[in-house]
């Protein structure tokens, strides 16, 4: 190792997307390794409107691990990043930077420690997937300091063992978990289907009904469902028929570079309680003890939850879109092309506009040229849209004013990558502490 008398700092920055499942998992055979009773498939999310950002630092003069979330200190005690650093640190190799003067040898890493700041720009533990960018981008940063070379399916398998839904945000586009067979977890990894830019104009809106952490963690959820739920292992071996299935789709339509929305508008239903009497059954309580609203529907209004419902029927069912619930109350709608997202857009404001006084620039973000398509500049624009051509004669069209807190608009996105430009970091390099 080079000097420990010269108290030099070793960086490495990362971004890492989000992502949304389209065919999701719902419970584990294994709670340690994080190994799921299904297969699932997911979008992932444009990071530049949802994404985490994570430094990781080494130096000699560290003398523990630390950690900052959004900007508040926490324990790196927990088993999970306990696990990954462990699976990290195993298989880090020599490092060496001869212009800093920085030589590490793999035996070296094992007595080093490290810094790790991370910042999510959406909320966290709401229902957004914020665990999967977080600790996918906290394996793939370390991995990139450490001198990893195992490739992006190794290393989903380590942010696995993270958050479940973390592999999949270690690709971009359209990826499937593979469920796996191994006790050992070794073949419960992430592929890629396609990449962002085979569907290049799918628009994705998510309503924010709430960015508050949720009552019932996914964890807590899923281990009630398996342990008391009857239905659970039958909407398990249908789940993954679903997915073997539309997974044969998938490769016919890359290989012929078609796209056909009403497979995910076929999915999304079955994966709606409309849709399944088991998901219904299963993910609002009524087979799983104690109670649980998987959705959280019961954090919003009674007059918003007839809402989605009337909305849902009047547009969604056209399968010019397709809607769906991840572990939260926050709607994310997913609109075949940019037309028909300017269309959704435009309802989506009509049914749930913000209060009057409410900045168009912070109720409407991310790709912001959405509402230029749907033809609103700013909160005039939106008191007077028309109702909607589905709302039919004199029936009053009933409005949901302030019961979204604000919509995310996005698209599919790219994987991990390294960010160069060193004044992104969120270590200071002098110290190795938070700017």
């Amino acid at each position: 190792m080079a000097d420990q008398s010269k108290r030099w700092i070793l960086m490495t920055t990362a971004q890492t997307p989000t992502n949304i499942a389209v065919i999701k998992y719902w419970g584990k055979r294994d709670e340690n390794l994080i190994l799921p009773i299904n297969d699932s498939i997911s979008v992932t999310l444009d990071p530049e409107h949802l994404c985490t950002t994570t430094t990781v630092a080494v130096s000699p003069s560290f003398d523990r691990d630390r950690m900052w979330l959004n900007k508040k200190e926490i324990s790196l005690s927990s088993d999970r990043y306990q696990r990954c650093l462990r699976e990290i640190r195993s298989r880090a190799n020599d490092f060496e930077d001869e212009k800093k003067g920085i030589k590490i040898t793999k035996k070296d890493w094992e007595n080093l420690h490290v810094h790790i700041d991370s910042y999510n720009n959406f909320p966290t533990a709401a229902g957004l997937a914020s665990s999967a960018a977080g600790f996918a981008c906290f394996v793939f940063s370390l991995a990139r300091l450490m001198n990893v070379k195992e490739d992006l399916g190794k290393l989903s398998a380590i942010a696995r063992q993270g958050s479940g839904s973390a592999c999949r945000s270690l690709y971009g586009g359209f990826v499937k978990w593979n469920m796996g067979k191994n006790d050992d977890g070794s073949d419960s990894v992430a592929v890629q289907l396609a990449d962002e830019k085979h569907w290049d104009d799918l628009v994705i809106i998510i309503a924010v009904v709430s960015s508050r952490q949720k009552e019932t963690s996914s964890t807590t959820g899923m281990r009630e469902t398996v342990e008391t739920s009857k239905l659970i292992q039958h909407r398990a071996k249908d789940n993954r028929r679903l997915v073997s299935e539309l997974h044969l789709i998938f490769l016919i339509l890359i290989l012929a570079r078609v796209q056909s929305f009403r497979i995910i508008g076929c999915v999304e239903k079955w994966n709606s309680a409309e849709g399944s009497p088991q998901v219904c059954a299963i993910l609002f309580s009524f087979d799983t003890s104690p109670q649980i609203d998987a959705g959280e529907l019961t954090s919003i209004n009674l007059s918003t939850k007839n809402g989605w419902r009337v909305f849902a029927n009047a547009f969604v069912k056209t399968s010019a879109a397709a809607y769906t619930f991840d572990a939260g109350p926050n709607a994310v709608l997913i609109a075949r092309n940019r037309k028909v997202a300017a269309l959704l857009l435009q309802r989506l404001l009509f049914h749930f506009p913000p209060h009057p006084d409410t900045d168009l620039d912070s109720y409407v973000i991310g790709d912001k040229s959405i509402l230029k398509d749907a033809g609103v500049k700013d909160i005039n624009d939106v008191e007077a849209l028309p109702p909607p051509p589905e709302i039919k004669g004199n029936i009053p069209a009933q409005k949901y004013t302030g019961d979204v807190s604000y919509f995310i608009c996005t698209r599919p996105g790219r994987g991990p990558v390294l960010l160069g430009d060193e004044s992104l970091a969120l270590l200071s390099p002098e110290t190795g502490l938070p700017k």
